[in-house]
């Protein structure tokens, strides 16, 4: 006979699952990969009842363009894309009920990603595939976080 005390409790069921990622994050930047991870992302936190940390890393405005004016272009087409998002995550969050948070970085994507993971405790992490010929000889962003090793990384065509 199992004393009373020695018999297993039954733990309350919590109201997200256990089981799956508490904090997800998506890096975008504005790119169809992107768009389409950040898809998936909202569809799993949506499933998994996780929290949703969506991430745009502006680039810095590289110091070696000949003109003034590229900079400004370039720093003028990162505000139409957060402009962008901002809007589409206001449209679309309330339909799939998630609790979502935009991050607006400015530095090098692998870095700001890392650091923002770290800041609000992510267990996964979701990418888009980089369409650039560089990265798959050099490594992309998704290799450069699948090395560090700290979280499953999913990486969405």
């Amino acid at each position: 006979m199992i004393d009373d005390e020695l018999r297993p409790r039954a733990r309350p069921i919590p109201d997200r699952c256990a089981d799956g990622p508490g904090t997800i994050i998506v890096g975008i930047d504005g790119s169809e990969s992107s768009l389409h991870a950040a898809a998936y992302a909202a569809g799993m936190a949506r499933r998994q009842r996780s929290r949703l940390v969506v991430v745009y890393v502006r680039k810095l405005a590289a110091p070696a363009l000949p003109l003034a004016g590229a900079a400004v272009a370039v720093m003028d087409a990162q505000d139409e894309i957060e402009r962008e998002l901002r809007a589409a995550m206001e449209q679309r969050v309330g339909i799939l009920d998630i609790d979502v948070e935009l991050v607006v970085r400015t530095g090098e994507p692998y870095t700001e990603l890392i650091e923002v993971a770290d800041q609000v405790h992510a267990d996964a992490v979701i990418v888009g595939r980089s369409t650039k010929l560089l990265h798959r000889v050099m490594g992309s962003l998704a290799v450069k976080l699948v090395r560090a090793g700290r979280w499953p990384v999913t990486v969405v065509p």
